[in-house]
């Protein structure tokens, strides 16, 4: 078992840290506490534009991913509705490049014109092909718009169009970095084969001088529970149709929160699955069925998502879904349903932290949302079907659904 070192600097940024032996490698990543949900409606898919920005030089530095490459490691980035992650795996010995990197676009990106028409063509085609060039792309954004009407989870973190990305000016992208990136608002999370000792020298040496500055608070309006049930159809050159039914669900802050991430899997997550057994093993109506959750901060949704096959009616599907969800709330699970889930789960997260960066996104994430990786698997463990079937009472409520049907055109 790995031991979790912590520190803050002066500044605020924490560091938290994983020594592995059996790697040569180490992975860094930089988390800002800043996502997709922290944009205004006028102006979506300016965090995602902020990380493809990040990469198109720094105060001090041309080319990020020119230094990464010469020092042998990779890097890349993701963004969410709540945060905004860029990591860098370098071996060993050269590890000191990646953090005079992360330090030098802490303190600013270029923000050049020129880069910025480049990396806004990146987004608007990536939008183009992720959501309106694939099969059901589109289901997104009509599940959030028809889940959400305050919340900025509303929006996905794409954007709600193109034009709001073609629009941004650099003005928008600067007033965004500097309202949101700071070195209080970041964690620094180091895994792999060097010293808690090394880290904190290096961490000291790039990071500790960089001053703080005030960033925009995060005051996100609460969404409230839909009165009754919620529909919304479309239809676009798809292979099958796609039901999705999605239920409003606890946030990470919850203490319902774990309850409600084993029920989903408990629902639909592999063949064993209650879903899949009962409708698409019993059934000749659904090709496939799953459900997951979106792990987001404040609630979100936990979704289920079906696909039909060519005969069945949605109706008719979307009413055997319902009984099966019912029968579940109902009658409950019982203590061999809830183990098979849990030892899924630890084994899904065991392989997943194999890796010095699965691991080292994970510590960020947790010391973000104020979790201890060591106590999340007990917690998991604690877990009774009382809870499981608390979370199913309290989620899977008919009057609170919101159902999306993607048809054929």
């Amino acid at each position: 078992m790995q031991t979790t070192n912590r520190a803050t600097l002066s500044n605020g940024l924490r560091v938290i840290h994983s020594f592995d032996s059996a790697t040569t490698m180490v992975a860094l990543s930089v988390i800002y506490d800043v996502g997709s949900a922290d944009e205004s409606p006028g102006l979506t898919g300016i965090a995602h534009l902020m990380e493809h920005l990040m990469f198109g030089g720094s105060v001090n530095i041309p080319s990020f991913d020119h230094e990464i490459e010469r020092a042998g490691g990779t890097d890349n980035a993701w963004t969410s509705p709540d945060l905004t992650c860029y990591y860098d795996i370098l071996p060993a010995h050269n590890i000191e490049t990646a953090f005079w990197l992360e330090s030098d676009r802490m303190i600013s990106p270029a923000f050049s014109q020129k880069t910025l028409d480049v990396q806004k063509g990146v987004v608007i085609e990536e939008f183009k092909q992720q959501c309106l060039n694939r099969p059901y792309g589109t289901l997104g954004h009509l599940i959030r718009e028809t889940a959400f009407r305050r919340h900025p989870y509303r929006w996905p973190v794409i954007g709600l169009t193109p034009d709001h990305v073609a629009a941004a000016t650099l003005d928008d992208v600067k007033e965004f970095y500097f309202s949101h990136y700071s070195p209080s608002r970041a964690v620094l999370s180091v895994c792999g084969n060097i010293s808690w000792e090394h880290t904190m020298r290096l961490a000291e040496k790039w990071f500790a001088t960089i001053p703080d500055r005030p960033t925009a608070p995060r005051a996100l309006p609460a969404e409230p529970l839909p009165d009754a049930p919620r529909k919304a159809m479309t239809s676009g050159n798809v292979p099958s149709t796609l039901l999705a039914i999605n239920y409003p669900m606890p946030g990470q802050d919850s203490p319902d929160y774990i309850a409600a991430d084993i029920l989903s899997d408990i629902l639909g997550t592999g063949t064993s699955s209650q879903l899949y057994d009962r409708l698409v093993r019993a059934t000749d109506m659904f090709h496939t069925i799953d459900a997951s959750i979106d792990g987001s901060r404040d609630p979100g949704l936990l979704h289920i998502n079906a696909k039909l096959r060519d005969h069945v009616d949605p109706e008719t599907a979307a009413t055997a879904i319902a009984d099966e969800v019912n029968r579940i709330v109902t009658c409950g699970i019982d203590e061999t349903v809830l183990r098979r889930a849990i030892n899924l789960f630890e084994s899904a997260r065991t392989l997943d932290n194999l890796g010095c960066l699965p691991r080292c996104l994970d510590m960020a994430q947790c010391e973000i949302y104020g979790r201890d990786t060591a106590e999340i698997k007990k917690r998991y463990f604690a877990l009774t079907p009382d809870d499981i079937n608390r979370a199913a009472r309290l989620i899977l409520d008919p009057k609170h659904a919101t159902t999306v049907t993607f048809t054929p055109a």
